[in-house]
């Protein structure tokens, strides 16, 4: 029997989610690793929040200027994104198929612009914060990547097996959602360290510039990073297992990425991007999913 014809509407949401998924796949390895152990829906929402949240870090980094906007231009095309963006929220339709297709997700899982708009403000830092001191540096964070989990984070809270069902359950696991989040975005700092000073002109992480970065700061760095994913461990214990999977893929991954930014010298650092190789991440996710099948037995 021929499966019915989707309505226009359907036809349309579907459509754009497809293409939201492009995004993830052509922009991120690690992420697009994890995402593919997820639940088939929860796969897509997540891909899509993703891709939103991609492109306008596209906007900042370097796009828009290669397209020929100067300085004011780039920041009227964030503030036209981000309007657009919580108009389609408000709507349930935007033109721009990713828009469209994250304000599906945002709708369905009660993403608001309480969560977006400080990500747009972490953007617009970027435009104009060449170098964080503590402060601008917490607030970046929280927009660039807390607030990122916790968009996922909404989505997995839907799912049956995700065991915080209390207001105090659920505050709990949004505290460990962002430090897991805070984790992966100084774990990007590090590794991007040179890309983002040399050719963004940006310094993110104090006393980390190419350059000024020591052994000792790199160590107290790597420490902090340590502590956020330990602190974000209890969390994905309780998130449904599908999710919990995918999360702890992420998890393993990052944690391994930390392992190679240790054994890198602090000099190097400065004008190498350390990487995961494919083999390792094969062997990490291997034994991520052969953890969850003996979980699953219990």
């Amino acid at each position: 029997m021929a499966a019915p014809t989707p309505s226009p509407a359907a036809l349309y949401t579907r459509t754009a989610h497809t293409a939201a998924a492009q995004v993830i796949r052509r922009y991120s390895t690690s992420f697009s690793w994890a995402c593919r152990t997820l639940p088939r829906q929860a796969r897509q929402d997540v891909a899509t929040i993703y891709a939103m949240v991609r492109v306008a870090d596209e906007v900042v980094d370097g796009v828009a200027v290669a397209a020929g906007l100067d300085e004011a231009g780039v920041r009227a095309a964030l503030d036209d994104y981000e309007r657009a963006c919580e108009a389609a929220m408000a709507s349930g339709f935007a033109t721009d198929p990713v828009l469209h297709a994250f304000a599906d997700v945002a709708r369905r899982h009660g993403i608001t612009p309480e969560l977006t708009r400080p990500f747009f403000a972490s953007m617009r830092a970027d435009l104009g914060i060449r170098e964080h001191g503590a402060e601008s540096l917490d607030a970046y964070i929280h927009g660039s990547a807390e607030v990122v989990g916790l968009m996922c984070l909404q989505v997995f809270l839907s799912l049956p097996g995700t065991r915080a069902r209390t207001p105090g359950q659920r505050q709990e696991l949004r505290a460990q959602a962002s430090r897991l989040g805070a984790a992966f975005q100084k774990v990007n700092f590090l590794r991007d360290l040179a890309a983002d000073h040399h050719e963004l002109g940006r310094t993110y992480l104090p006393g980390a510039a190419p350059g000024v970065l020591t052994e000792a700061r790199k160590a107290e760095l790597v420490a902090e990073v340590r502590a956020d994913l330990d602190a974000a461990l209890p969390g994905i214990r309780v998130l449904d297992p599908g999710a919990g999977r995918a999360v702890a893929l992420a998890h393993g991954l990052f944690a391994a990425l930390v392992d190679r930014i240790e054994a890198t010298p602090a000099a190097e650092l400065a004008h190498r991007r350390v990487r995961v190789p494919d083999h390792q991440k094969a062997r990490i996710a291997a034994r991520v999913l052969a953890r969850g099948r003996r979980g699953g037995r219990r």
